[in-house]
C-alpha cells in the first residue's frame, strides 16, 4: 500500500510533514466526499486517491457516489453544458426529476459528518434534505462557470446559496454567492498507475497489445469522446500537420457513466476518421490506467484541444512525463500551459497544427519544455497539494474568521 511517506523523495520531506501537522488540527473529524461516478473522470480519479491518504492523517475520510437513471444524467449533462455558456432547454418535469433523484440518494445515506464536500452539479440538492446531517456543506464546481447560461445558473444558484462555501478551480470561474468561495486546483498522483514511471518494455508492451507502431511520430490525444475535448478539431489539425509531415494520431479516451453523449460523440469522431489509416481511435475502459500511461510516454506531441474546460487533468499527466504539451486556451488549461515555457496555447485547428509541426521539427525544444513542463506540475499541482487544500479548507469551516493557522 502507497504511504504519505512515499511521496518524500518527490515532493520533499518538508512538503509531507505539513500535511501531518495540518491533520493534527482535524484528529476525529469526519469528511464526507459526494460525486456522481465511481470511474471515469477526473473528479473520480481524484477522490480514488485522496481518500485513503486522507484516512491515513487520521481523518475518517468517506467516499459516496449517487445513483440516477438515464433521465437524471441527461440533465445534469445539460446543468453541465449550461455551466459552460450553452444554452440548454430544461423543462419543470426535468427539474422535479432531478430534485427526485437526489431525494432517493438521500435516503440511503444515514452518516453524520463535520465537512460534506459535494462535487459538482449532480449531487447538489441533497442538501435540501441532508443539511441536520453535517456541521457544514461545501460546493465543489469543478466546471468552467465562467459564463453559464442564466437559466441554468439561477436554478442552481438557489441550491448552492444553501452551502456554506464553494471551492473552484480559478477564479474566473467564481460566482456571485453569499458564502466564501475558495480556489482549489485538481492534482495527479504521482505515485498512481497512470503517472508511475514505467520501463522501455512495459511501454513497448502495450503498444503491441494496442496495434500502435511507432513507424511514424506519434501525435496523442487522450480525453472523454466529448464535443467540449474538441476531437474532429484534432483531426483536422493532424490533417493539415500531414500534408508536410508524416505523422500519425491517436485519440484514446473512455466512458463516464454519468455523461450519456459520450455514444454519439465518439460515432461522429469514427466517421470523421473513417477511411484514414494512419488515424487510431481508442475507446478504452475507465481503468485503463496502464495503456494511458505508456501512451503519453510514448507521444512525440500530446494534444488536449478542448473548448471548454474546467481543468484538463490529461495536461497535468502529460507534463509530468516530461512532454510539451498544446492545449486550448481556455479554463484551467491556461494555468497549466504557459506559451513557449510549458507548452503553448491555441484557439483553432490551424494554430493547433502550426505548433504540432513546430514542436516535431524542434525536438530539443520540445524536451527542454517538457523538463521545465515536469517541474511546473512538481510545484503546484500534485495530489499532496491537493491534500494541503482540503485540510486547510476543514480548518477554515472551524474557524472562519482565522487568518493565520498554527502548525
Amino acid at each position: 500500500m502507497i504511504t504519505l511517506d512515499d511521496y518524500a523523495p518527490i515532493v520533499g520531506e518538508e512538503v509531507v510533514s505539513q500535511l501531518y501537522r495540518l491533520a493534527e488540527h482535524l484528529q476525529g473529524r469526519r469528511f464526507v466526499h459526494i460525486n456522481s461516478t465511481a470511474i471515469g473522470g477526473g473528479v473520480a480519479e481524484i477522490l480514488s486517491w485522496a481518500v485513503p491518504l486522507m484516512n491515513q492523517l487520521g481523518l475518517q475520510t468517506d467516499w459516496e457516489v449517487i445513483m440516477g437513471d438515464p433521465a437524471f444524467f441527461e440533465v445534469t449533462k445539460a446543468f453541465h453544458n449550461g455551466l459552460q455558456g450553452f444554452k440548454v432547454n430544461l423543462t419543470r418535469a426535468m427539474l422535479e426529476h432531478y430534485r427526485q433523484v437526489n431525494l432517493e440518494n438521500a435516503r440511503r445515506f444515514s452518516w453524520e459528518a463535520d465537512v460534506v464536500l459535494v462535487h459538482d452539479p449532480q449531487p447538489a440538492s441533497l442538501i435540501e434534505v441532508l443539511r441536520p446531517q453535517s456541521r457544514r456543506w461545501v460546493w465543489r464546481c469543478h466546471i468552467d462557470a465562467s459564463r453559464p447560461h442564466l437559466t441554468v445558473w439561477r436554478f442552481l444558484r438557489e441550491i448552492v446559496k444553501q452551502y456554506d462555501a464553494s471551492v473552484f478551480s480559478m477564479s474566473q470561474f467564481a460566482q456571485n454567492l453569499p458564502h466564501p468561495q475558495y480556489l482549489i486546483r485538481p492534482s495527479i498522483d504521482p505515485l498512481s498507475e497512470k503517472n508511475r514511471d514505467l520501463t522501455e518494455e512495459e511501454i513497448k508492451a502495450v503498444l503491441n497489445r494496442l496495434g500502435i507502431e511507432k513507424d511514424k511520430p506519434l501525435i496523442l490525444q487522450v480525453s472523454r469522446f466529448d464535443s467540449f475535448k474538441d476531437p474532429i478539431g484534432v483531426i483536422q489539425a493532424f490533417r493539415l500537420v500531414r500534408r508536410h509531415t508524416p505523422c500519425k494520431l491517436v485519440l484514446a479516451g473512455g466512458e463516464a457513466t454519468d455523461d450519456p453523449e459520450g455514444p454519439e460523440i465518439l460515432a461522429q469522431v469514427q466517421e470523421a476518421a473513417q477511411g484514414e489509416p494512419d488515424i487510431q481511435i481508442l475507446l478504452l475502459p475507465p481503468d485503463a490506467h496502464h495503456e494511458i500511461n505508456a501512451l503519453q510516454r510514448a507521444a512525440d506531441v500530446i494534444v488536449q484541444k478542448s473548448t471548454r474546460e474546467g481543468f484538463g487533468l490529461t495536461v497535468t499527466e502529460a507534463m509530468w512525463k516530461g512532454k510539451a504539451v498544446i492545449g486550448g486556451a481556455v479554463g484551467g488549461i491556461v494555468l497549466q500551459l504557459r506559451d513557449y515555457h510549458t507548452g503553448f496555447l491555441v484557439s483553432s485547428p490551424e494554430g493547433c497544427a502550426f505548433r504540432i509541426r513546430y514542436l516535431l521539427h524542434r525536438p530539443e525544444m520540445a524536451r527542454r519544455m517538457g523538463q521545465t513542463a515536469k517541474e511546473f506540475v512538481r510545484t503546484h499541482f500534485l495530489i499532496t497539494r491537493h491534500i494541503r487544500d482540503y485540510l486547510t479548507l476543514m480548518i477554515l469551516q472551524d474557524n472562519p474568521d482565522s487568518r493565520l493557522i498554527e502548525l
